[in-house]
């Protein structure tokens, strides 16, 4: 058997899905490295006081690779949505190699946006996510609404204030997405959304 369909079919024995809200890794435990094939994950940091939201991690990230080097995790990690994800690195070191580089890069990109999502107008920081979690059609699964507070750095009530404004202005509109609670599933209006 060829070595590339044997590693294949390893590989995918050992993907893996996580539900809403199910831990994916816990700071401190040594594991696998993931790449995230969809869905969006919360990386939390620990802390004195408790672990406090650190960053997000979206489909095509890798979570964990800090456990090569270092043999542990150094976040904790949470399904906000429903999440695919594969052992990492796949196929060949070379291609491994790049795509860490390529993830690094994305991550560092994504860093500078949720810094941009602590500061500035409620909404803007609102709507802000949204474009960032939704797909190329502009459908987008929202994560809890404490999740949107923790991640906005907004409270709890101000987010859901928001959303149903967002509702009522047509910004947002519910859809049915299969496997997901009828209140996070949403399609964007672009036309409204793009300034």
């Amino acid at each position: 058997m060829p070595a590339s369909i044997s590693s294949s079919r390893h590989q995918a024995a050992f993907a893996r899905s996580a539900g809403i809200g199910e831990a994916i890794c816990q700071a401190g435990d040594d594991g696998l490295a993931w790449r995230l094939r969809s869905g969006v994950v919360r990386l939390d940091m620990p802390g004195r006081r408790g672990a406090s939201f650190a960053s997000l991690a979206i489909a095509g990230d890798i979570i964990g690779c800090e456990t090569l080097l270092f043999g542990a995790y150094t976040f904790s990690a949470t399904a906000l949505t429903q999440c695919e994800l594969a052992p990492w690195p796949e196929g060949e070191s070379a291609k491994a190699g790049e795509s860490l580089l390529a993830s690094l890069a994305t991550a560092q990109r994504r860093a500078a946006d949720i810094v941009a999502l602590r500061g500035g107008q409620a909404t803007d920081r609102v709507i802000g996510l949204i474009r960032l979690l939704a797909d190329g059609a502009g459908r987008v699964v929202l994560p809890s609404r404490q999740d949107i507070a923790d991640i906005t750095d907004l409270r709890f009530e101000t987010i859901s204030r928001i959303i149903k404004t967002l509702e009522r202005s047509q910004l947002l509109a519910p859809v049915k997405i299969e496997g997901v609670h009828a209140t996070r599933g949403f399609q964007l209006n672009p036309a409204s959304l793009a300034y």
